[in-house]
């Protein structure tokens, strides 16, 4: 992973030289003053961890070769990947750096190094692919030092029943290595989220994930089974049948907890069959609410297909929906694209595609073909990429997301861009914001924005003060403040409004009980005072 940018440095890209000169003209956009530095040229602080407790640790985890504490690893384990984050890295800014890095190969050896962190007041942070964009990899508290607990050495998959068709796989497994042991025996979980390349099996869980095919394969939590779980007071084994009638289910308290409960060692999840074909198409609607409309037809009445997005019109015109072409899109067409995808035996693609069509097409939408989809499915992961280049040429660009009942949409669609424009104008960097519905449901979907804007004098800080503007804006209008993002520290006091404060007590005893030392992800998902 690129240390101060997304994913490979071998496929970092550029901007066409027509999206510069769109950037410039329609906002602004001016070349980055300052020049990011080497990794070899940024330093640490030093690390507060004594050696005594770096021999603990490394006993815990079967040697001194799985405890680094060196600038470069320290270096690829600070923060996240969020907007903010990286232009703290290339300032070289490491003030939140870990202290080291420790790499456990077991349950047993998390156990062991939770111990060791308990006694001794230091942090633990559990680390997959590093993805986060808020603030979940970053703790707040009063502890003596922390460690980013980097799962990557737990990355098998233990057990595949092909009669109840489900897996157990490890943590520290990433997407594509998971994928690609599973299709292996010839099933697929179906995850594919942006973060595809990267994230961790682990990180999908603790975060509930949504991949790109939630419409035909569902969320990460809707497929998780069973749970094994490591804390400073023991372990967590949840899941024992599909459903249960036995009390509440304790599953969906680690789900979304973001490691301030315990690591996530292992995960049950479901699998399906390898899809034997796959088909991807693009349909232009006249308006952003009457391709909604089709969307909220098709997911409450079906059939369902694998993929189903929809652009705004400023998504649209702009090409957000195929990377590649950014800046070029689908040219002066006016309208939203909708991407519509489908997997399976081929007949059974057939059939449900003939259904969706009828639809699509009673609700106005116009047929485009094949070329939208391919050119969807080919640049599906490439998002991230471009943000790095926008970066690069002297732009911002960040996302958030939300969800709400079909009923609420329009009005937390308005909202959030509305606010949005609205704030980042007065700050002197008038924004563009797009929006797509990537996720649906019978009762409800997802709302998607991105924010491309210059980065004027301070853009942290134009950023946070838009961000915060726009979550009071979607609690206000009835939204959830993340859809699969998660809480992070960028959320949390939001999520504290959402669910109240006989929820955040609840939640306060259960971290008591499980970790009474506050060590785990300290600040991260729970407000500050959960960790006294």
């Amino acid at each position: 992973m690129r240390w101060s940018g997304w994913g490979d440095p071998a496929r970092a890209t550029r901007l066409p030289d027509g999206a510069v000169r769109l950037l410039r003209d329609l906002l602004g956009v001016r070349p980055a003053e300052a020049v990011p530095p080497r990794l070899e040229d940024v330093t640490v602080p030093a690390s507060r961890l004594g050696e005594e407790t770096l021999a603990a640790l490394a006993e815990a985890v079967g040697g001194a070769e799985h405890v680094r504490a060196d600038a470069e690893t320290r270096i690829r384990h600070t923060r996240g990947k969020s907007t903010p984050d990286l232009l703290r890295m290339r300032a070289g800014e490491t003030s939140d750096a870990p202290d080291a890095v420790v790499l456990p190969g077991s349950h047993e050896d998390v156990l062991a190094v939770l111990r060791v962190c308990a006694r001794r007041r230091t942090a633990v942070v559990p680390f997959g692919g590093g993805t986060s964009v808020v603030g979940g990899l970053t703790p707040h508290g009063p502890f003596d030092a922390f460690v980013a607990l980097d799962l990557r050495r737990m990355n098998a998959l233990v057990d595949l029943d092909p009669v109840s068709r489900t897996a157990v796989l490890q943590p520290g497994l990433r997407a594509p290595q998971a994928e690609a042991l599973l299709r292996e025996r010839g099933f697929t979980l179906g995850h594919f989220p942006q973060s595809y390349e990267w994230a961790s099996i682990g990180g999908f869980a603790a975060a509930r994930s949504s991949g790109q095919a939630s419409a035909g394969y569902g969320r990460f939590d809707d497929m998780v089974l069973a749970l094994t779980v490591a804390t400073p007071e023991g372990t967590l084994r949840l899941g024992r049948a599909p459903r249960s009638a036995a009390g509440p289910d304790l599953r969906q308290l680690v789900l979304g907890s973001e490691g301030a409960f315990g690591v996530i060692t292992s995960v049950t999840v479901r699998i399906r069959p390898a899809p034997e074909a796959h088909a991807y198409e693009g349909w232009r609607f006249a308006s952003f609410a009457q391709g909604g409309t089709a969307l909220r037809r098709i997911a409450q009445d079906g059939p369902q297909p694998t993929v189903l997005r929809l652009s705004d019109e400023a998504e649209t015109m702009v090409g957000l929906a195929d990377p590649d072409a950014i800046g070029e899109g689908l040219g002066e067409a006016s309208g939203c694209l909708a991407v519509v995808g489908f997997e399976g035996a081929p007949q059974e693609i057939a059939d449900r595609r003939a259904q969706v069509r009828a639809v699509l097409e009673d609700e106005g939408g116009e047929p485009l073909g094949p070329g939208p989809g391919r050119s969807w499915e080919h640049g599906r992961y490439n998002a991230p990429y471009l943000r790095d280049a926008l970066l690069d040429v002297g732009a911002f660009a960040e996302t958030l997301e939300t969800a709400a009942f079909w009923s609420g949409l329009p009005e937390l669609y308005t909202a959030v861009r509305d606010t949005l424009t609205t704030t980042l104008t007065a700050q002197g960097t008038p924004p563009l914001v797009m929006c797509h519905i990537s996720h649906v449901y019978p009762a409800g979907a997802s709302l998607y924005f991105t924010v491309v804007s210059a980065q004027g004098a301070d853009a942290v800080t134009h950023w946070e003060k838009a961000k915060h503007a726009a979550g009071d804006a979607i609690l206000a209008a009835g939204g959830t403040i993340t859809h699969h993002h998660g809480v992070g520290t960028d959320h949390r006091a939001w999520y504290e409004r959402e669910i109240g404060p006989l929820g955040v007590d609840v939640l306060r005893a259960v971290k008591r009980r499980l970790d009474p030392a506050g060590i785990l992800n300290p600040g991260v998902l729970l407000p500050p005072a959960a960790q006294e």
